[in-house]
């Protein structure tokens, strides 16, 4: 398993494209670590460096009947087995100051969720665990107005941080990814990433639940990429009709080989 220095370094290679994915939420170990040792092979073969995702609690469905995941104790003993087992770095997101320090222990990069990107108390404590912090775009934000929330990482001490851009409100049940937001927030010198299969959903779009467009993300990828994008993030799954959490907007696991490919053409040709 790579040391924390190390990670840092491998997100910051210049000439190495990030992809950060796996399932929105964590359904169940088998689940997690079939897509994380698929996408470790894939990534491995192509030179790609690859950060799995999940979440151990979905705090901010849109029902409160839709299902979270298995909470914070168990989640984190998933995502430590699939860290020692496919010796993978591992990302998931933290939702109160309280999950900081035990995400910290399990987790390679803390994710601050879109919607409480303002939240900064929250950013504090999870740069105060010393671990790599990905800060996402809220829907509601400029690319510009990402500057303090950087601020508020950097006060705390923060010095290895991740931007990531995943749509802004555009109307009702409806985002609108601007590229412009790439090279603007990558003028405070840190990697952005582009969060493709959120930028495609449409939030509340199925009366109870999110909907999306699956369709364009690679699509929108690609675009990222080419507007200098460091890397991707997405949501992928073996069946995404059968997904527990944003399956409209995941991508089928068996299409990633291809989309792969077609992302490395494209940030190949910009480099």
């Amino acid at each position: 398993m790579l040391s924390e220095s190390a990670i840092w370094k491998s997100l910051n290679t210049p000439g190495r494209l990030i992809l950060i994915a796996g399932p929105c939420v964590i359904e169940n170990e088998r689940l997690c670590l079939r897509v994380a040792s698929a996408l470790k092979k894939l990534c491995d073969r192509l030179g790609v460096f690859y950060v799995f995702k999940a979440s151990y609690d979905k705090a901010n469905r849109t029902s409160a009947k839709s299902f979270r995941g298995p909470g914070l104790e168990e989640g984190l003993e998933v995502l430590a087995r699939v860290r020692a087992r496919v010796g993978v770095p591992v990302l998931t997101d933290v939702h109160t100051e309280a999950q900081a320090a035990p995400a910290a222990r399990v987790a390679d990069i803390l994710q601050i969720p879109a919607f409480l990107c303002r939240q900064t108390d929250l950013i504090a404590a999870a740069v105060r665990t010393g671990k790599i912090v990905n800060l996402k775009k809220g829907q509601f934000l400029s690319p510009e107005e990402m500057g303090q929330a950087l601020d508020k990482a950097k006060s705390a001490g923060g010095k290895r941080l991740l931007l990531t851009e995943r749509g802004t409100t555009f109307g009702y049940h409806n985002l609108v990814a601007d590229m412009r937001s790439i090279p603007i927030m990558r003028r405070f010198g840190f990697p952005v990433i582009f969060d493709a299969t959120h930028s495609v959903q449409l939030p509340g779009g199925g009366g109870d639940r999110s909907s999306g467009q699956r369709e364009f993300a690679p699509v929108l990828a690609r675009c990222a990429l080419a507007a200098g994008a460091s890397g991707i993030f997405l949501e992928t799954h073996p069946n995404p009709d059968r997904a527990l959490s944003d399956g409209p907007n995941t991508i089928p696991l068996a299409e990633m080989p291809a989309l792969l490919k077609s992302l490395l053409r494209v940030y190949s040709a910009v480099q």
